[in-house]
């Protein structure tokens, strides 16, 4: 039987990175769960290590960044954090500053979420700084490295966010007419996000991308 692992997760009180928590807490496979993060997750366990910190600062915690893998929940909107310069702290500069630890550390599996559509040449703000961060995090050229790009993400979220809500209840209408090569903007639960990344952290898989509906195929085959 191979050695229990330990996990990073940053974005743990996150929607899917609380799943993905829930996940592998009850994952034989790993042993501890170290979680950076500014408030405390919901859960109780004896594998969870949580590191109350500010996620900017993350790399004065380098000594403790230690594990097998690292998943990278961590994210904002527009409408939850409207400063451009701030945003783009959060999901630009916390993911590239993670793979780097993780690179520093020797650590071979790193993941993050990212979203369809990210291009660094993108005219969409927004676009543009995914696009740039999924490049600061290839750049390490960590051995296995997985750059999920779901689409809409439906859940239910802690937050308001009145005009996303109707735009997935539209989409749950609507999802049955992307079909062949649209089948990738249909929009995506987060437990098939954390399925696919639990699935990507125990398997053989080609680094790189995956958009929407790989990430639905690779929840389909988790156990």
């Amino acid at each position: 039987m191979e050695q229990a692992k330990t996990a990073i997760i940053l974005g743990a009180t996150g929607l899917t990175g609380g799943i993905l928590l829930d996940k592998l807490i009850r994952d034989d496979r790993y042993r501890k769960i170290k979680v950076f993060g500014r408030n405390h997750v919901s859960q109780k366990s004896e594998k969870i290590e949580e590191y109350l910190i500010d996620l900017f600062e993350l790399e004065k915690l380098q000594e403790l960044f230690i594990g097998d893998e690292v998943f990278c929940c961590i994210g904002t909107t527009k409408s939850k954090t409207p400063d451009k310069e701030l945003y783009r702290q959060i999901d630009f500069g916390i993911p590239a500053t993670a793979a780097k630890l993780a690179k520093r550390n020797g650590i071979s599996t790193f993941m993050v979420i990212s979203a369809l559509g990210a291009d660094e040449d993108s005219n969409i703000f927004y676009n543009k700084v995914k696009g740039e961060m999924e490049g600061a995090v290839l750049e390490q050229k960590i051995t296995n490295t997985y750059i999920l790009q779901p689409s809409l993400i439906a859940g239910n979220r802690a937050e308001n966010r009145l005009m996303e809500s109707i735009f997935i209840n539209l989409m749950k209408f609507g999802n049955h007419l992307l079909i062949g090569g649209l089948k990738k903007y249909r929009s995506i639960k987060p437990e098939e996000i954390a399925n696919a990344m639990r699935y990507l952290a125990n398997h053989q898989y080609k680094s790189g991308r995956i958009e929407s509906d790989k990430i639905k195929t690779l929840s389909n085959s988790s156990e």
